[in-house]
């Protein structure tokens, strides 16, 4: 099976042009928490490989494109010359897409009027990724690990078919799946982790799981 990979983030680097193409630097950093006995991940350095048409598609030119949070999903690649690669590993890009900054638009939205330039980020919005109230983060379906108590449970039937039906008709899950922050547990959802894997669902919509503090 071909081997895929998926940045997410805001580039680190100024998008570069080169003879048939354009790249730009993006960073994963690894978990604070390894298994016990084993090397902690590290910060990784990626050089995404990207065409005119996929920046064009995605609204990303080299003015905004430190600004806005991407997702990457791609191919890596260690074919390329050290020159062109500035990171660690080299990313073919097969599809780009900005990730909606819900929070960053309501102050946006409380503060100004309705006005004519509104408009055009309403159009903007409808090409970004849609979230569900309450999305915090997109995650890779495949890095959610489920415990085992979830694994023994068999959801109702006719209430996760509802969920199915809402996501073939809206695109998106009806609400984000809560995992745990640093160690991407499932703790929350689980009936529609279980629709995202019914429906292939490379990233779905997460929020974190709140923790208290006891005083």
């Amino acid at each position: 099976m071909p081997h895929k990979i998926t940045l997410t983030g805001k580039p680190v680097s100024t998008l570069r042009s080169k003879k048939n193409c354009y790249t730009f630097d993006m960073e994963e950093k690894g978990s604070p928490a390894a298994p016990k006995g084993l090397p902690k991940s590290s910060t990784i350095t990626y050089t995404v490989f990207i065409s005119q048409k996929q920046l064009k598609k995605a609204g990303l030119t080299e003015e905004n494109i430190q600004n806005e949070k991407i997702m990457v999903q791609g191919e890596p690649t260690l074919d390329v010359p050290v020159d062109d690669c500035p990171g660690e590993i080299g990313v073919v890009c097969f599809q780009v897409s900005l990730i909606p900054e819900k929070q960053k638009e309501a102050v946006k939205a409380d503060k100004e009027p309705a006005k004519e330039p509104e408009k055009k980020e309403e159009v903007k919005e409808e090409e970004q990724p849609k979230a569900p109230e309450g999305t915090e983060d997109f995650v890779a379906l495949d890095q959610i690990k489920v415990p085992e108590e979830f694994l023994q449970f068999q959801p109702n039937p006719y209430k996760t078919q509802l969920v199915i039906d809402h996501v073939k008709q809206s695109g998106i899950l009806d609400e984000p799946i809560t995992i745990n922050r640093e160690t991407k547990v499932l703790t929350d959802g689980y009936r529609r982790y279980i629709v995202a894997e019914k429906l292939e669902m490379k990233m779905v919509p997460v929020m974190y799981e709140k923790t208290s503090v006891e005083s």
